[in-house]
């Protein structure tokens, strides 16, 4: 037997196996067996976890596809060129899983097509289903230049090279109008989700915190990339991005605060209840910290900064979806809810193959821009490249009597 293709056993494969297992039979309860058997869902709380997180957070983490591309082929800002396959690649891999969880998540999975031809032009559920489908496409499309390379196909390479630019800017309005539909789906429950959450520019909060998240994300994936694959990315680019998040913070951080005071909702943050405790959570953790951590130029210009401040933002991000999802609708519903072994389950199987799916292509794609000769070195430069004396050599260099 050749044992060059048994993998090598270590303590993550394991983990890993576990979770792909325990992710089949949770995918085998669900779509057999229903929501009932494999949720703690019920009709006072018919959104959970895989709304929460599935969906909402995996749709905002993949918001750095659209905002890369945008700024390397629109605006032509050349700098960010090495981050864009990894970026899209990402991108790409979560609106996959976002798909895979709402297959999961509806009621009649089967049903999952319908929207293609029964169309609903009222409703906002509608306008995201039509925009992921349409938005998966084209990250399909952007990403598939790579695979073309690697199969060594040039002419599909030359057709999807002529039509980037629309691609780009259909991405970048495919991805502003359902990042913000997300946010606009909780404005027709005015009297349900808690006035800490529910504001009418909700949809435009969504918008900004899934930038920032998807810039966050870059940083993230690369530090992992570099510890996991020994990739790396120019610390310049990856600073210059933590700047970027840095103003999105600010900005997101003043129309938050602006807003709570305008709608007379700060006194709420003080009133010892649950939701005040999560709120403040998610805006001290997600906000406020890493605004003060990329506000520090030796912080903001380290890996170890920047990865801890990126942790911090998509943290916080997720806090804010489920929040809004979950904990903001508890006291209305008049129902607890706490996700059952299953749908933390299912969770876990869809990160876990995500990851697995980054590490296929990093292995087999040029994700990553090629690693940078070292350079030679000096003795081996002065064979090379003779070098001229100067006068002062020249009087040095010579012994007395030569």
């Amino acid at each position: 037997m050749n044992r060059k293709w048994i993998p090598k056993i270590t303590f993550w494969r394991l983990v890993f196996a576990a979770i792909m297992v325990m992710g089949l039979y949770v995918t085998y309860i669900r779509l057999f067996k229903g929501l009932g058997a494999s949720t703690a869902l019920s009709d006072k709380v018919p959104w959970g976890l895989w709304v929460g997180f599935d969906v909402l957070c995996g749709v905002g983490l993949a918001a750095g596809g659209f905002t890369i591309t945008l700024i390397v082929h629109v605006f032509n800002i050349k700098k960010y060129k090495p981050i864009l396959p990894s970026t899209v690649l990402s991108a790409f891999l979560g609106y996959l899983l976002v798909n895979a969880g709402l297959i999961l998540d509806i009621g009649r999975p089967y049903r999952i097509w319908h929207p293609l031809i029964m169309w609903n032009p009222h409703s906002v559920m509608f306008e995201v289903a039509w925009c992921v489908m349409m938005y998966t496409t084209v990250l399909s499309l952007e990403f598939s230049p790579i695979i073309f390379e690697r199969l060594k196909w040039k002419k599909p390479i030359k057709i999807v090279k002529t039509i980037t630019i629309p691609l780009v800017i259909m991405g970048f309005i495919l991805s502003t109008l359902h990042q913000s539909s997300l946010g606009t789906v909780f404005l027709i429950v005015p009297g349900r989700l808690h006035p800490l959450w529910y504001t009418p520019i909700l949809p435009l909060m969504f918008f900004i915190s899934a930038i920032a998240t998807g810039f966050s994300m870059v940083i993230f994936e690369s530090y992992l990339s570099r510890r996991a694959f020994n990739k790396r990315l120019e610390l310049d680019i990856l600073a210059s991005i933590g700047r970027v998040v840095l103003v999105i913070l600010a900005v997101y951080f003043v129309l938050k605060t602006k807003d709570l005071y305008n709608r007379g909702a700060l006194k709420l943050l003080l009133d010892g209840s649950h939701e005040s405790k999560m709120f403040m959570l998610e805006m001290g953790f997600g906000v406020v910290a890493p605004l003060a951590l990329l506000s520090v130029r030796r912080i903001r210009e380290s890996q170890g900064g920047l990865f801890v401040a990126s942790v911090m933002v998509v943290m916080g991000f997720v806090m804010n979806r489920l929040n809004v999802s979950i904990t903001g609708m508890m006291r209305s519903s008049g129902a607890n809810y706490f996700p059952s072994w299953m749908e933390i389950g299912a969770t876990m199987f869809l990160v876990a193959a995500g990851f697995a799916l980054f590490a296929a292509a990093v292995k087999y794609l040029r994700v990553f821009p090629e690693e940078k000769p070292a350079a030679e070195p000096a003795e081996t430069l002065e064979l090379l490249v003779p070098q001229r004396r100067t006068p002062h050599n020249a009087g040095m260099a010579a012994p007395v009597g030569e």
